[in-house]
């Protein structure tokens, strides 16, 4: 007779509470700081961002260590409470946001898409790897590894962080603006090349680097795209429309859910980012044909006001500005800051001004694809785990994508406000604005 095994115990009693009261921290202070950043005219992500900082080692940790190691704990088990947290919201977060991709318009606009995606990489991805090639070597992990370090430093340079657009654009109700979806479907593109050379320097990091790794890696995004369009895409219709002929708006959700968790799943099983997957289920689940807007405006609502703010602070908390304290990591987070900061936004604005976008609208991209957030971050902590990053290197990287995410709003804010409207975005607009409507149930 077959023993079963004995069942899994249950979350200990102490490290519930200490969940409950950390998600409840973080998000009271995530929308405190969120509504004080919009008093002062900035979008509510800037404050958003700065609560996990403010509650990590940086402040709390230095000001009250006893309280912050109590509410905070740097237990494993803990902290992975809050990634999972995390990552549960921000796919969804990426899903609402692909929702709003204006696919007629990529594609009439695509030779614009693909000149701004290219000026927003390669600019910042060669300034990142000249500078990885000349930094002291007291920055280094493991001297013998300069090349490896260039390349990752590049790649950390040159992407975008389409959670923190996402939420930057909706904040500021760009979403419509046809510059809000060139800057979001740049940001995807930049993020699905930085997944992919990210692959290639772990392919690096673990084992010798090959032509067959190379392949495998782009053969999956192919796959992976291919698979969304000839199956993904009449799967969801199907379920979409038997979700609309229901009475109330439940099955909806749920789907829509569902078809963001499982595309999620698929794309980090295939090597790419889970992030990345969200985006292709929300533009799926947008397209003609699907889900009715007005159905996922409950999901939008929590979506945006309660799990966007959480994922947000909970990317703060492994930032620690105290290694900033030595002089050589000071000036070479410094040096590094202004080059990526540089090369984002003028490769983005030369690139603009090649596709003839005006001074403005340019100004506009280069502003909007800078923010990278927490996706560098999660490029920062891949390469603290390979060996790639030290504690010092990796506060740099982080500190730029905390950087950059809180400056880019309030240029972006500048520049469209010189921008005048047209009459496909007003038409876009009220298409969109269904989404925030409460759904009739019928």
């Amino acid at each position: 007779m077959i023993a079963s095994a004995a069942p899994v115990a249950p979350l200990a009693s102490h490290q519930l509470l200490l969940f409950l009261l950390e998600v409840g921290v973080l998000l009271l202070l995530a929308v405190i700081l969120g509504r004080l950043a919009q008093r002062f005219g900035l979008p509510a992500v800037v404050g958003e961002l700065l609560t996990g900082i403010l509650l990590g080692p940086s402040l709390l940790g230095q000001l009250a260590p006893s309280v912050g190691h109590w509410l905070l704990p740097g237990e494993p088990s803990q902290m992975h409470l809050l990634d999972a947290l995390g990552q549960f919201s921000v796919v969804l977060l990426v899903g609402v946001a692909g929702l709003h991709v204006d696919l007629r318009l990529i594609r009439r606009r695509a030779g614009t898409v693909a000149t701004v995606t290219m000026g927003g990489l390669l600019l910042p991805l060669g300034l990142g790897v000249a500078t990885g090639l000349l930094v002291p070597a007291a920055l280094l992990a493991a001297t013998d590894q300069r090349v490896m370090f260039a390349f990752f430093l590049g790649v950390a340079m040159a992407v975008s962080a389409v959670p923190v657009i996402a939420k930057t654009l909706t904040d500021m109700r760009l979403m419509h603006r046809d510059v809000g979806q060139l800057i979001l479907a740049a940001a995807s593109l930049d993020d699905a090349f930085a997944w992919f050379m990210l692959s290639l320097i772990s392919s690096m990091a673990v084992s010798a680097l090959t032509v067959g790794n190379v392949l495998a890696s782009l053969l999956n995004l192919v796959l992976f795209i291919v698979a969304a369009a000839l199956i993904g895409r009449p799967v969801v219709r199907r379920a979409m429309r038997w979700a609309n002929a229901q009475s109330d708006v439940g099955p909806a959700v749920a789907i829509a859910v569902v078809t963001v968790l499982l595309f999620s799943a698929a794309g980090h099983a295939l090597g790419l980012e889970a992030i990345f997957g969200a985006l292709v289920a929300g533009v799926l689940l947008g397209l003609p044909g699907g889900v009715e807007p007005a159905r996922l405006a409950p999901l939008r609502t929590v979506v945006l006001s309660v799990l966007a703010p959480l994922f947000l602070a909970t990317a703060g908390l492994r930032v620690d500005l105290r290694a900033l304290a030595d002089p050589v990591v000071l000036v070479a987070g410094l040096v590094i800051l202004v080059l990526a900061v540089l090369g984002k936004f003028c490769g983005a604005y030369l690139a603009g001004r090649l596709t003839r976008q005006s001074h403005w609208e340019a100004v506009a991209l280069g502003a909007g694809l800078n923010s990278r957030g927490v996706v560098e971050i999660v490029i920062a902590m891949v390469g603290l785990r390979l060996g790639i990053l030290n504690t010092a290197t990796y506060t740099i990287v982080v500190l730029v994508a905390v950087v950059t995410s809180v400056m880019a709003p309030p240029m972006l804010l500048r520049a469209m406000r010189r921008i005048e409207h047209n009459a496909e975005e007003a038409l876009r607009e009220e298409n969109q604005a269904q989404l925030i409507t409460r759904p009739v149930v019928r």
